[in-house]
């Protein structure tokens, strides 16, 4: 079983720094460049909209965004696993969670630390707020007080409170068991089931189960002082007397003998071997403690072969993840303006989440997982990037939403509804876990160029602790410490293997080779011997073309045109040759590529052509079906001119080579991307916009790349170097660490 990857102190806090403070930023969805885009946005225009929402509140969802708005509220009294942390320190957590939102439903979010832990107090602030947002999720709130406030916000709100810890862990929970009884052949109103742990998950888990059909007398309760009985006294409270039973029973070992279903949100080894042993056939053991479950995996099935076991931890199979729920509940009561998310709404989630577990799993999970799941003991639950949530679950919790009543808009055209869902997908998401997961499974020894540099080594360290492989770097051991130290990375210094001319045994071959390949290109040995043995770039090429290292990384200190030239000296890498560099650009849901960045300064028309098709690989390599468009100012032969020909006569040579992806130019940029634009051109070979750009220079591609980076937001992955023989990537001179391992990981995908 693979452990978590390791996450540094260091590393964790330079995530939320870089590029800058906080996980994220408020974009404006309209125009406003022009004076008239003011007047409409602000005064005098916006009052408009302000009259018809005073007539009519209803419209609010139709001329502002409360309805796809959601409160992340805490006030910081039980973070994660860490206790009272207070407001302030629980912000990081609940940016997290309007990450979250944004992530997996669309779903936009503002988070809110109160700093009280007057209950009333918070009640009354959130109520207040009501008109701003279309939906409240509580967090990390201590029980009892959450209890108090999420069931006053409720009776005095007009919209959806939910408190995650609670309801978010008692639906996936439910959805878990549904598919564990539904393999053992038993059914919940027949199951003796113990729940130990009496907070607000777990009194939220127990009650989910009754309203499913799990008998009263049937369900044991437990807290730190046993069994949850008629008549008990100590350490009670009116949640925990709701659910207390007519038992003799007193501790959790006795309510666990003969028990079908345990559910443990607790702490870590409150289950012991004895007491599995002690469970009915077919048992179902949750075990959702965190960060470490009351009895691993492990340990049960060291004793009984035949119990079904989820945990809270991704790297066990059958992880109870909030994050299967929340955001697609939301997204279905938001989408009806619904008043409350109610029962129904969530066993309808917990239902349908079952539902997709016994359904047969796309490629793409199991690419991304690096493993085929099919339903069965260790596959209950669907995982958090199965990309079918978002247009499965929403409509079932719209549709129970309706039918409860609780709808102010139900959904009319459900088909409609779950293509607009669809639509609402982020392709790019799935692409890099996809990249992610073949680079664990090629485990290469990748081949770190620059040493000295402390994005570099904190790339490495991360290559390295994420499970991707070995990290070679290339520099001066006395450096390298000293960077890593100075980057609060200090443990790293022995886990890092470090290579330079000094301590290799390759050095004399490595110059050979080299003066082999150069002595006809006016190089000495003087020269050979500098360039081998102090020249990293040139340096870390021969470790890879002699096979000291799968793949290599390099870039991040000199410009791209200097690294691809001291390559080319080990390697093909020349225009001559058929290299090209690819750049990726992801914005707002949508991947396209450039080509090319990086090698070739003013292609000819047989160059184009082999760039193209460099690119379509790399397209490929990332999933996706490849489109190519020619470029240029004019569009199939207007207006014409000299250095728009060279477009124009490409696509006759992909055709002549019979190349298997679409392709078609030359045309504007605006006909290649827009589809209503490209739609003017019936004639034109692409059946839908262009998802490869090839461009007429390297200066032009620069130009493009560097405009959508920065005046559009647009993430830049690359250049990915293409046709050379061995896996090597350039990373940019304003490379983050994150882009660095990026690099790594495009690089460890080419490894065969």
């Amino acid at each position: 079983m693979a452990g978590k990857p390791r996450i540094t102190r260091e590393e964790a806090l330079a995530f939320h720094i870089e590029p800058r403070p906080g996980k994220f930023d408020v974009s404006p969805s309209v125009p406003m460049t022009t004076q008239r885009d003011l007047s409409l946005a602000y005064s005098p225009g916006v009052a408009v909209p302000c009259e018809a929402i005073h007539e009519n509140p209803e419209t609010a969802y139709d001329y502002t965004n409360k309805g796809n708005l959601v409160a992340v509220v805490s006030n910081g009294t039980a973070v994660l696993g860490l206790g009272n942390l207070g407001a302030l320190a629980s912000k990081p957590v609940m940016e997290g969670k309007a990450v979250l939102f944004k992530r997996f439903a669309d779903v936009n979010s503002i988070d809110i630390e109160l700093d009280t832990e007057d209950p009333d107090e918070i009640i009354n602030a959130v109520r207040l707020m009501g008109p701003t947002f279309g939906g409240i999720n509580l967090e990390d709130i201590k029980a009892p007080e959450c209890f108090i406030i999420e069931q006053r916000l409720k009776e005095e709100m007009d919209i959806p409170v939910f408190h995650d810890d609670q309801h978010g862990t008692a639906v996936i929970c439910a959805a878990g068991l549904i598919n564990a009884l539904h393999i053992s052949g038993k059914k919940i109103e027949d199951c003796r089931i113990v729940l130990n742990g009496a907070g607000a998950a777990g009194i939220a888990c127990i009650e989910l189960l009754k309203a499913m059909g799990a008998k009263h007398d049937n369900c044991i309760v437990c807290d730190t002082k046993g069994v949850i009985y008629q008549g008990r006294k100590e350490g009670m409270n009116q949640w925990k007397s709701a659910h207390a039973a007519n038992t003799d029973l007193r501790t959790l070992e006795e309510a666990m003998d003969g028990a079908d279903v345990f559910l443990g949100v607790s702490v870590k080894g409150a289950v012991t071997q004895e007491m599995v042993k002690s469970m009915g056939p077919d048992a179902v053991i949750f075990a959702m403690a965190n960060p470490d479950p009351e009895i691993t995996p492990e340990e049960v099935h060291e004793v009984r072969e035949d119990v079904i076991v989820a945990t809270g931890r991704s790297d066990y199979p059958n992880q109870v993840n909030n994050v299967l729920g929340f955001p697609y509940l939301f997204r279905g009561a938001l989408d009806i303006h619904a008043r409350a998310i109610n029962d129904e709404m969530k066993i309808a989630c917990a239902e349908a989440l079952a539902a997709l577990a016994r359904e047969d799993v796309p490629d793409e999970v199991a690419i991304a997982y690096g493993k085929k799941l099919t339903f069965g003991r260790d596959y209950i639950i669907p995982t958090p990037f199965d990309p079918r949530l978002i247009h499965t679950i929403p409509p079932a919790v719209a549709k129970a939403g309706a039918d409860s009543g609780v709808a102010r808009r139900p959904i009319i055209d459900m088909p409609g509804y779950e293509n607009t869902l669809k639509a609402r997908m982020d392709p790019t998401a799935s692409i890099i876990r996809s990249l992610n997961a073949r680079a664990r499974a090629a485990q290469a020894t990748m081949i770190f160029a620059e040493g000295d540099d402390p994005h570099v080594l904190r790339a490495a360290v991360a290559y390295q602790r994420n499970g991707f492989g070995k990290a070679l770097v290339v520099g001066r051991e006395s450096d390298v410490k000293e960077k890593l130290e100075g980057a609060g990375l200090g443990d790293a210094v022995t886990e890092l293997e470090v290579i330079n001319a000094a301590n290799t045994h390759h050095l004399a071959s490595y110059k050979t080779f080299l003066y082999e390949r150069l002595q006809r290109s006016g190089f000495d040995r003087h020269d050979i011997h500098r360039l081998a043995a102090r020249d990293r770039h040139v340096f870390a090429s021969l470790m890879l073309a002699h096979g000291h290292g799968d793949a290599l990384v390099t870039g991040a200190t000199r410009k791209s045109a200097h690294v691809m030239e001291l390559i080319n000296h080990v390697f093909d890498a020349g225009p001559e040759h058929g290299a090209a560099g690819v750049t990726a650009l992801l914005h707002k849901g949508r991947i396209v590529l450039v080509a090319d960045t990086l090698v070739h300064e003013w292609p000819e028309t047989e160059d184009l052509a082999n760039i193209a098709q460099g690119a379509a690989a790399v397209a490929r390599d990332l999933g996706l079906e490849p489109r190519v468009a020619f470029v240029s100012f004019s569009t199939f032969g207007y207006p014409r001119s000299e250095r728009a020909e060279k477009m124009h006569l490409a696509p006759a040579i992909l055709e002549a080579r019979g190349v298997d992806f679409e392709f078609d130019g030359e045309m504007a940029a605006d006909v290649a991307l827009n589809p209503d634009v490209l739609a003017q051109y019936p004639f034109c070979r692409l059946s839908a916009p262009a998802n490869i750009l090839v461009v007429p220079a390297r200066h032009s591609a620069s130009i493009s790349v560097k405009m959508m980076q920065e005046l559009a937001g647009a993430t830049v992955i690359g250049p990915i170097l293409t046709g050379v023989d061995k896996p090597i990537q350039i990373a940019s001179t304003t490379s983050t660490a994150n882009d660095i391992l990026n690099m790594a990981v495009l690089a460890a995908c080419k490894v065969k």
